[in-house]
């Protein structure tokens, strides 16, 4: 059995790979200190490692959730700036025709102009030629509806450059409000992070290790109650031919850092690694997992197979790919790597699938 395969059926299990490590339970002081006042309860201002584990795992999932707002309005620019490109295009082509058309109206006002400034129809009844009547009619009817196609052209023309200008004044607001809401989320998101952070480079590092065990330790009791519904016997375990794909890419990338707004190839964050490993399989999914959890195609969790995305938390601000025996690989959040876990290990807000039919 490959390691990944005995890491996953570990997590499907709900047990741990690791001994248990004591931490002071929700309203229980912590152990005492050690010789080095490393294990109190000083690194944390008083709180215990339940309460800073509870305040970094909320300020992750606000910056992830902030992350999605941001990957958003950063694909809006991208698109209205190709919008604003595609207009830019459109208006020089008509600017070429205009002045294409306008040299042609010159030439035919020149035309006339030296035709005495005397309408064709005058000039042709004053011929007394027979033949030349007819032919010349002929002619006049050709050169007024020329004279017709013509203005007409000036007009359409001078119309589309006018919507063009419409559009691309449109265009050009969507694209500062994006920049607007892209700049504030990305603030958002570093606040957040750098609180995250900073909670925990405070922590001595018998806490911080304490601390992953207490995510481990919530992680596996989520999971565990998970599988105690009997979900696992409904489970799918055959994948098609393009999920299968898809889970060797993402057990491929297990043990690569996670960086928030990274799609690889050295480090990813969570949505960055779905998007990827379906890119590899030949499918290309969006960007964010809350536009994965509204564009893709939704299957009941009973239902799910490997290679479906499972989306977390109810504003849909974390995905992770399910790979078979009730787990999943995703990338968990910064200062961890990409890993398995127990699918039901968070909070499953509901399961997509890039290659439904």
């Amino acid at each position: 059995m490959s390691v990944a395969a005995a890491t996953a059926l570990v997590c499907a299990l709900g047990l741990s790979a690791v001994p248990e490590t004591a931490y002071a339970a929700p309203g229980e002081p912590g152990p005492a200190p050690g010789p080095g006042g490393g294990s109190g309860g000083g690194a944390t201002g008083g709180q215990s490692l339940e309460q800073v584990h509870q305040e970094v795992e909320g300020l992750y999932r606000k910056a992830e959730s902030a992350t999605d707002a941001y990957n958003l309005a950063r694909e809006k620019q991208t698109r209205q700036e190709k919008a604003i490109l595609k207009i830019a295009r459109a208006v020089v082509k008509a600017q070429k025709e205009m002045a294409g058309l306008r040299k042609r109206a010159g030439a035919m006002a020149r035309a006339q102009y030296r035709g005495g400034g005397m309408p064709a129809e005058a000039r042709l009844f004053l011929n007394g030629d027979p033949g030349d009547f007819l032919d010349g009619v002929t002619l006049a009817r050709k050169g007024e509806q020329a004279t017709h196609g013509l203005i007409g052209r000036l007009e359409r023309t001078q119309e589309a450059l006018d919507r063009y200008a419409d559009s691309a004044s449109q265009e050009w607001e969507r694209l500062d409000r994006s920049r607007a809401k892209k700049a504030s989320a990305k603030k958002e998101i570093l606040r957040k992070l750098a609180r995250a952070q900073r909670l925990e480079s405070r922590l001595a590092k018998d806490e911080r290790e304490r601390l992953r065990r207490l995510e481990e330790d919530k992680a596996r009791g989520a999971q565990a109650k998970w599988l105690d519904t009997g979900i696992l016997r409904e489970l799918g375990s055959d994948a098609t031919a393009m999920g299968g794909r898809a889970v060797d890419f993402a057990r491929a990338q297990l043990g690569k850092d996670y960086v928030w707004g990274a799609v690889g190839p050295d480090t990813y964050d969570c949505s960055g690694l779905t998007q990827r490993a379906w890119s590899a399989a030949g499918r290309a999914i969006p960007r964010t997992s809350q536009e994965q959890w509204r564009l893709l195609p939704k299957v009941s969790t009973k239902a799910m197979r490997p290679g479906d995305l499972i989306i977390y938390f109810r504003d849909a601000s974390h995905v992770g790919m399910y790979v078979g025996s009730g787990a999943m690989i995703h990338a968990p959040r910064p200062g961890r790597q990409v890993t398995v876990a127990g699918a039901g290990s968070m909070p499953i807000l509901g399961v997509v699938r890039p290659d439904a039919r």
